[in-house]
């Protein structure tokens, strides 16, 4: 009689650190090498000074993205989206509407009913104050 052999498989690896969403991040800012990569740095590292305990995420892969995804900034919930495009980086904040934004940093999706969006284009300055206040509202709002 042939004697039956078990192999015990072995726990699959975890993900690689390539494919961590810090570092599909990093790739999709390098990618862009230009005013869009250097604006997304600066509001993602704003948005980590504002919100130390921000878990970053990446969503939404597909070919129209080349597979890099969407940036996304979470803690207890999503807080935003970041998206860019041929003429603006767009952050997309999830509970947006109901945020208050005294500096008026909302420009884009105002109609809706959820979701406030700011555009940031070549060239405009961030009001870097008023942007983490955002962010700790919007924070402060997914954990209450």
């Amino acid at each position: 009689m042939k004697k039956s052999t078990t192999r015990v498989k072995k726990n699959a690896p975890k993900k690689a650190k390539e494919d961590s969403p810090s570092r599909l991040i990093d790739a999709r800012i390098k990618k862009l090498g230009d005013w869009r990569g250097k604006t997304l740095a600066r509001l993602r590292t704003l948005i980590k000074e504002a919100d130390p305990g921000v878990v970053e995420e990446v969503k939404w892969r597909k070919p129209s993205n080349s597979m890099l995804g969407v940036p996304v900034w979470e803690h207890g919930g999503i807080i935003c989206t970041g998206e860019t495009y041929k003429n603006a980086v767009k952050l997309t904040f999830a509970k947006g509407a109901s945020l208050p934004d005294p500096s008026r940093l909302f420009n884009a999706s105002l109609e809706g009913n959820m979701r406030r969006a700011i555009d940031f284009h070549e060239g405009d300055k961030i009001d870097e104050k008023s942007f983490k206040a955002l962010i700790r509202a919007a924070v402060a709002l997914n954990t209450e």
